[in-house]
C-alpha cells in the first residue's frame, strides 16, 4: 500500500518567465486568499442588484474548504453581508448503501487478493454517488437561488467535491476549485483528515486508500479535468499547506501552465521506504537521517508527482496530473492524447537495493486484456529496468532459466505463499549480471526481480494502479513486521513461462545499436520491442548533442555526468539546468533542442519516448 514519506524535496523547482499579471493576480495566504474572495462576492452583489451570488466550493479528494469558509464568513458577516452555505455531502447516497453498491468495484476477495489490494476502476461519475431526490432538490433550491428581483440578495456557498459537476455548473456564478497533491492526500488519509465520499467517519487507512485509488481519486481526477479543459475554473487555490493556501485566478492559471508547457521541466519527487530499499539515493539528495532507507524514489509517477513553479518570489505546486489535464496537447501530442484518453503514458521511478539487506521480490505483472477484464483497467503494465548504480555480485533476474520447470516453480510458490516455506529461487530465475547502462525489457507476464546492491531506473505503461504479483518474496516482513503478500493466483494466471534464457538474451537483453551519431556524440537505441509502445535510447557524448521531439514528449534521465543543460533551439530561454539522476520532461511543442554538458567528464542520457506507430499499438 502507497506510503509516501513526510518530506518535500524543494531541489525540483522550474523556474518559467512568469507574465506579470500571473505574479501580481497570485494571493498567498489562507486568510488573504479568503479576504479576496469575500471581496469578489461582496462585489457581485454590489454591482448585479436583485441577484444572489452562488458559488461552488470544489476541490481534489482530501481538500479542506471549512477554514476558508470560516473566514470568508466571518468577513462577510463584519460588512453585514448575508449569506448561506450548504455542504454537498448531504447530497450523497447514505454510506451503506454506496458500500453496497461499489461492492463490485472495491469488495474483497482473499483467494485472488490475500490483503485487499486490488479492485475495478469506477467510470459512473460522481453522479453516480449522488442520491437523485437529494441532487433534484439541490437543483430546485439553486435555481430558485438564482433567479432575480430579490430583495435582500446573499451569497450562497456550495462546497464539497462534485458539486460542480455539470448538472449544476450554469447554476454558479463562480467556481473555486481547491486542489491538493496526491502525496498529500495519502498522508492525510494516514492522518484521519477525511473519510471516503458519503462516509461520516473514516474506515480503516488502508481500506479508505484502496476505495480512493479505484473510485474516489478516479471520480476526482475526471472532474477536474472537465473543469480544466473547459476552462470553468474561476479561481484555483492550491491548498497543500492549510496555513498558505494560495489563490491564482483560472486565466492567470492558464497563462502560467501555458508558459511552463514551453520549458523542459522537472517534477518534485516522491520518496518511500521499503523493507528491500537501499541508500544511494538518500546519500545523493540528502533525504532525512530519521528515513529507514529509501526504496522507492517516485521522479515522474505521472498520477503522484506535483510541479512546483516559481512565481515571483513564491513557489506555486501543483498535481503533475492538474498541468497535464489542461496543457496536454502541447505537452504530449494529440496522438498521445487519443490513444491515452489525456493520460501521461509513462511512468519512471529508482528502485534503490544498494547496500541493502536483499532483493526486490519475484514478481510479474499483468497484461492489457487482463487489467481490463478483472480491474476495469486502461491497459497493460509492462515494465523496463536501467541500472544507474552497481556494488558487488549485483543481479538483475528475468525470466526462467532454460533447463528449469515453471510449473515446478508455480507449485512451490503455492505452497510457500500457504506454508511459508523458503524457495531455491535461483534454481527457476535466470539473472544477468548488472553494471551500469545494462538495459532490461520487462513486457507483461515476465517473470523478474532487481537483485539488492544496485539502483535501477524502472520506466513502465500506463495503469492507474500497480498490478504486481509477488510470487516469491523470501519469507520476509514487511517494515511494520506483517507478512509480505504474495499473489499466486494472479501470478500463474498472467505469467508467461516460455520466456526463458535463450528468448530473454534474444528479446529482452539487447546490445545496444547506433541510431545516429557525429563529431563527439552518438544516440543509440538500447531497448525496443514489439510488446513495448515506447522506446529506450541513450545519449552519448562529449560536449552537446541536438534532438526533435517531432510532436512526441521526451524524457531524459542524465545516467552517468555530472550536469547538463536541456535548452529549446528555437527558444533558447526555455531551460532547464539537470543533475544527475534528475528525470526532465521535454515537452512534445518544443521541437529542436539541444543538450550541453557543463561538467568536465563525458555524458551519458538515458531518453525515452514512444515508438512510431503507437497509436496503432493493440497489445
Amino acid at each position: 500500500m502507497y506510503n509516501p514519506y513526510p518530506y518535500d524535496d524543494w531541489n525540483a523547482v522550474n523556474r518559467p518567465a512568469v507574465d506579470d499579471e500571473v505574479t501580481d493576480a497570485l494571493v498567498s495566504g489562507t486568510k488573504a486568499s479568503a479576504d479576496f474572495l469575500a471581496d469578489v462576492f461582496r462585489k457581485r452583489l454590489e454591482t448585479v442588484k436583485g441577484r444572489n451570488c452562488i458559488v461552488a466550493f470544489d476541490g481534489y479528494i482530501s481538500a479542506d474548504w471549512k477554514r476558508t469558509i470560516n473566514l470568508i464568513v466571518q468577513n462577510l458577516e463584519m460588512t453585514k453581508t448575508e449569506f448561506e452555505v450548504i455542504p454537498f455531502s448531504g447530497i450523497y447516497k447514505k454510506a451503506d448503501v454506496l458500500d453496497k453498491e461499489l461492492d463490485y468495484y472495491v469488495g474483497e476477495d482473499k483467494i485472488k487478493d490475500p490483503v485487499s489490494l486490488f479492485g475495478k476502476v469506477y467510470d459512473k461519475g460522481f453522479e453516480g454517488l449522488l442520491d437523485e431526490d437529494k441532487a433534484a432538490s439541490l437543483q430546485s433550491e439553486l435555481e430558485h437561488f438564482k433567479q432575480g428581483n430579490i430583495v435582500k440578495s446573499k451569497v450562497v456557498i456550495v462546497y464539497g467535491n462534485g458539486c460542480a459537476i455539470a448538472r449544476y455548473r450554469d447554476l454558479y456564478d463562480w467556481i473555486c476549485y481547491f486542489d491538493v497533491t496526491p502525496k498529500e492526500s495519502i498522508l492525510r488519509a494516514r492522518r484521519g483528515s477525511f473519510g471516503n465520499i458519503g462516509d461520516r467517519l473514516a474506515k480503516p487507512v488502508k481500506t479508505l486508500i484502496r476505495r480512493c485509488y479505484y473510485v474516489d481519486f478516479e471520480v476526482a481526477v475526471r472532474l477536474r479535468g472537465e473543469l480544466l479543459r473547459d476552462n470553468k475554473i474561476d479561481y484555483y487555490l492550491a491548498s497543500d499547506y492549510p496555513d498558505d493556501i494560495q489563490l491564482l485566478p483560472g486565466v492567470q492559471l492558464n497563462n502560467l501552465f501555458n508558459k511552463m508547457v514551453r520549458y523542459p521541466f522537472r517534477c518534485k519527487p516522491v520518496y518511500l521506504e521499503g523493507v528491500w530499499g537501499g541508500t544511494f539515493v538518500k546519500r545523493l539528495r540528502g533525504l532525512p537521517e530519521e528515513m529507514r532507507n529509501c526504496a522507492w524514489v517516485f521522479d515522474l509517477i505521472p498520477m503522484e508527482v506535483s510541479l512546483v513553479m516559481e512565481v515571483g518570489k513564491r513557489l506555486f505546486e501543483v498535481p503533475f496530473s492538474t498541468f497535464f489535464q489542461k496543457e496536454g496537447v502541447a505537452l504530449m501530442g494529440g496522438d498521445c492524447m487519443k490513444k491515452f484518453k489525456g493520460y501521461f503514458p509513462i511512468r519512471f521511478n529508482y528502485d534503490d537495493s544498494y547496500h541493502s539487506n536483499g532483493n526486490m521480490s519475484i514478481q510479474v505483472h499483468s497484461g492489457k486484456d487482463y487489467n481490463v477484464e478483472n480491474y476495469n483497467e486502461l491497459g497493460r503494465q509492462d515494465e523496463s529496468y536501467y541500472v544507474v548504480q552497481v556494488g558487488h555480485h549485483a543481479k538483475t533476474y528475468v525470466g526462467f532459466n532454460e533447463e528449469a520447470d515453471p510449473k515446478e516453480f508455480i507449485e512451490l510458490a503455492k505452497k510457500s505463499e500457504k506454508d511459508y516455506t523458503p524457495i531455491d529461487y535461483q534454481k527457476y530465475i535466470h539473472y544477468v549480471d548488472s553494471k551500469p547502462g545494462t538495459q532490461v525489457l520487462l513486457p507483461a507476464g515476465t517473470i523478474h526481480s532487481s537483485g539488492r546492491n544496485q539502483v535501477v531506473l524502472e520506466i513502465g505503461s500506463l495503469t492507474i494502479g500497480s498490478y504486481t504479483y509477488k510470487m516469491y518474496d523470501y519469507l520476509r516482513a514487511d517494515l511494520d513486521g506483517n507478512p509480505r503478500p504474495i499473489h499466486t493466483y494472479h501470478g500463474e494466471r498472467v505469467l508467461k513461462t516460455e520466456r526463458t534464457t535463450r528468448w530473454v538474451r534474444e528479446n529482452l537483453v539487447q546490445t545496444p545499436r547506433v541510431a545516429r551519431q557525429g563529431d563527439g556524440w552518438a544516440e543509440y537505441i538500447v531497448g525496443e520491442h514489439d510488446l513495448l509502445y515506447f522506446t529506450l535510447h541513450r545519449f552519448e557524448f562529449e560536449k552537446e548533442i541536438e534532438d526533435d521531439t517531432n510532436g512526441k514528449f521526451h524524457v531524459l534521465v542524465l545516467v552517468d555526468g555530472e550536469q547538463v543543460k536541456v535548452e529549446s533551439l528555437d527558444h533558447p530561454e526555455c531551460s532547464y539546468i539537470q543533475n544527475y539522476m534528475d528525470m526532465v520532461v521535454v515537452p512534445a511543442n518544443i521541437g529542436r533542442y539541444v543538450v550541453r554538458n557543463l561538467g568536465n567528464q563525458p555524458v551519458c542520457i538515458h531518453k525515452t519516448m514512444l515508438k512510431d506507430g503507437f497509436i496503432d499499438d493493440n497489445q
